[in-house]
């Protein structure tokens, strides 16, 4: 077997050399790429439909977490396998709610809360706000202050499915995209949300939590080995007396909420070797492999029982506290436009947060620009 190592710059990158080696009939016989790239692989012909490997052999895939295989359909059919997974979630400082008066009830029922739909994206701001006015803290919350797939669950909790599986099309509800961007002006109203927060850096998004200014975050679990080391925190027990991780809350009393996970996916390629390059993946799959790529690599596992094993309990606690959330898990379209249509979403989010438009004048703004720029591509709900 022959290992293909790229200079890619990102699964971008990588994904555009993998579809220039198969035009040219040099395409690999199994390759990893990021979920977001099915959709793409398989109109290009280079990814081999697993439906029936994966039926002829249920036993090497019985035991993989279900929701995780939404993130290799296309058109309803499994052309991946998923490698790891992660949860983005919203990250939330203990000790600030401690200081603003919140009551230990307080804080270790608010997960359950938004389980159930009683604790919304609304009363997340207000809390934030609440710490901020009492003087607990500098700054309520922060999100990532570039364009990226984050902001895609606190879309979901407004109601925005922005993928048509169907027609295997991106969309977007004008509808949704209002209240989305009505939310985001709520948060900056009240103080809870820094007007200026698509200005920051990275350096500066992350010392506003890890330095104890800002109450909440919304970003990834790969985190956690920074904030232990940013809040001096020693274990599990530790870190979960100062943190807490809850879901992005739904967008109004009763609904669910959501999160997000970016799968690594294995791809087989359409060649003559598809047979035995799918039972490869197959065995790479299994608990004890894919148990050291998880634990080494900081990621969430496929298969339910790796959580039992030595290692993840050694030293995948954190993985092992983030699997349960993957039931709420969203994923990125697998559609090759994804990342235009994060970009112009995104400047909706810059327009509002600034002041420079209202919620409504924003989705007027994006809706118009992704007719233009996505076309056919993209179903305009309403």
């Amino acid at each position: 077997m022959d290992l293909i190592e790229t200079n890619a710059a990102g699964f971008d990158a990588d994904a555009l050399d993998l579809l220039k080696a198969h035009s040219v009939g040099d395409g690999p016989d199994i390759a990893v790429a990021a979920h977001e790239w099915i959709g793409t692989f398989v109109e290009a012909g280079f990814a081999a439909n697993l439906e029936d490997h994966i039926a002829d052999n249920a036993g090497l895939y019985a035991d993989i977490i279900p929701q995780l295989w939404e993130s290799v359909k296309y058109k309803g059919d499994r052309y991946g396998i998923p490698q790891d997974s992660e949860i983005r979630m919203f990250f939330v400082n203990n000790d600030i709610l401690r200081k603003a008066g919140k009551s230990e009830e307080f804080i270790s029922g608010l997960p359950a809360r938004v389980e159930a739909g009683e604790f919304t994206m609304f009363d997340w701001c207000d809390l934030a706000a609440e710490a901020v006015n009492s003087g607990a803290a500098k700054i309520g919350w922060v999100h990532r202050p570039n364009v990226g797939p984050d902001f895609q669950m606190a879309m979901a909790s407004f109601g925005i499915d922005i993928y048509n599986e169907d027609e295997a099309k991106l969309q977007i509800t004008r509808s949704g995209l209002e209240k989305y961007y009505g939310w985001l002006k709520y948060c900056v109203d009240n103080g809870s949300l820094p007007a200026d927060m698509t200005t920051y850096s990275w350096d500066s998004t992350h010392a506003a939590f890890r330095g104890g200014d800002a109450m909440g975050k919304f970003h990834g679990i790969w985190n956690v080995g920074a904030q232990m080391e940013s809040f001096g925190l020693t274990g599990p027990d530790d870190y979960f007396n100062k943190l807490t991780w809850i879901h992005a809350p739904a967008g109004e009393q009763g609904g669910q909420p959501k999160n997000l996970s970016h799968p690594i996916i294995y791809v087989v390629g359409d060649t003559p070797k598809k047979d035995l390059a799918a039972m490869l993946v197959g065995l790479a799959s299994q608990h004890v492999p894919n148990t050291a790529h998880a634990v080494s690599t900081n990621h969430t596992p496929i298969n339910h029982g790796q959580t039992a094993m030595p290692e993840f309990i050694e030293k995948g606690w954190a993985l092992i506290a983030g699997t349960p959330m993957l039931k709420f898990a969203e994923f990125m379209p697998n559609h090759a436009k994804i990342g235009q249509y994060n970009a112009i979403t995104y400047t909706g989010i810059q327009a509002v947060e600034t002041g420079e438009m209202g919620p409504e004048e924003a989705a007027d703004m994006v809706i118009e620009e992704l007719e233009v720029e996505l076309g056919d591509d993209v179903i305009i709900l309403d």
